[in-house]
């Protein structure tokens, strides 16, 4: 009997560290995709933005810019410094932002490939992942043509600057930058030493992705009668407000949206949350995506930045404001595609293509504009 419980808590700590073991590893991988997208498109992306001649080119070029490095917090971040040194105006600059957001989502549709195996599964992972598009591309086509004839976003902007001006920022702690970090750059280090850096590390990156999230949908699936249901319907995802919140603190703490996104499609491949349950979360990591970039524009006491940045915030809540009440048609377009794709290897391969045209071909309206 005694031997028994031994053995039953020695499998409870193994079961554990891989656990623990897999979701380092998951996370590694999202981090170091986006660390490999950025090696190849942070110069290209901070030259799209000094390209900015009109807000209809801002929009797309911070559609485009995102979509390269892969985090609307470092696109801000490149559009505040541009501001603050006089580079941009505060009019081109809001449609940067917004697109930013639309641009900002392609790794956790990356995420949903892992259950590509698994038609059900896949179907579930992919309307997840791509819900927050949809809210984001609906926000733009709804708030773009307000702001060009009545700068709600840019008014509100200055207003939240004028209360907070004198606010010192500070420099926040990130856990996760803390954890992953060392990791990476011993793999950046190993990686230097081989012809083709940054494409061998993409390669590396999907392949660890890939690989780390075949082992966390494992792991998942062997949890959904346990605890980790239980957990996650019973507390972290109760209720929209709930989910919401969490979104925003969660997103606020890791500073990447592109991750706390990310990390949450294996819940909803395997069934554990649904595609309403995840959109309010979203949205919170839509908020808590801001707060890297208020935080960077605070340390600069540059009242221009602050307000950029303060303008990213006021887009996203004025999105959710007007979307939230209607938030059946995100959802609702979201769980469609989802079946659509999933239901056809030549679905799949339509929807696909759809999804990067809509991500890279406005790179094209660049020069028309």
């Amino acid at each position: 009997m005694t031997e028994n419980i031994k053995n039953s808590k020695a499998q409870a700590v193994i079961r554990a560290i891989v656990i623990i073991a897999t979701i380092y590893l998951f996370l590694l991988s999202i981090k170091l995709l986006g660390h490999s997208f950025q090696s190849f498109g942070h110069g290209f992306a901070e030259t799209l933005i000094n390209m900015t001649s009109n807000p209809f080119s801002g929009l797309i070029i911070g559609i485009v810019a995102t979509s390269l490095i892969q985090s609307s917090s470092t696109t801000t971040s490149l559009v505040v410094g541009l501001v603050a040194g006089g580079a941009l105006t505060l009019d081109t600059a809001i449609p940067i932002i917004m697109g930013a957001n639309i641009g900002t989502t392609i790794t956790n549709t990356l995420v949903s490939f892992g259950h590509i195996n698994n038609r059900n599964e896949f179907k579930r992972a992919f309307g997840a992942s791509i819900v927050h598009d949809f809210f984001n591309v609906l926000a733009v086509i709804i708030l773009f043509p307000l702001e060009m004839f009545f700068h709600p976003i840019k008014k509100t902007a200055i207003w939240l600057e004028t209360i907070f001006s004198g606010v010192g920022g500070y420099k926040a702690f990130n856990p996760l930058k803390f954890i992953i970090d060392p990791a990476i750059k011993i793999i950046d280090d190993l990686f230097s030493l081989l012809p083709f850096t940054n494409i061998l590390l993409l390669i590396f990156a999907l392949i660890l992705l890939f690989y780390s999230l075949t082992r966390l949908v494992k792991t998942i699936r062997s949890l959904v009668v346990t605890r980790l249901e239980i957990i996650v319907n019973q507390y972290l995802f109760k209720n929209a407000l709930i989910g919401f919140v969490f979104g925003i603190i969660i997103t606020a703490i890791v500073q990447s949206s592109s991750v706390t996104t990310s990390l949450i499609i294996p819940l909803a491949g395997a069934g554990i949350i649904t595609v309403a349950q995840l959109f309010p979360y979203t949205l919170g990591t839509n908020i808590g995506t801001t707060v890297t970039a208020l935080l960077a524009a605070m340390i600069t006491q540059n009242p221009i930045a602050v307000t950029v940045a303060f303008a990213h915030l006021s887009f996203n809540i004025y999105g959710i404001l007007i979307l939230y009440p209607f938030k059946f048609i995100p959802i609702n377009l979201a769980v469609y595609v989802g079946n659509k794709a999933g239901a056809s290897t030549r679905n799949l391969t339509v929807f696909i293509t759809i999804y990067i045209l809509l991500h890279f071909i406005p790179v094209f309206f660049i020069f028309l504009t």
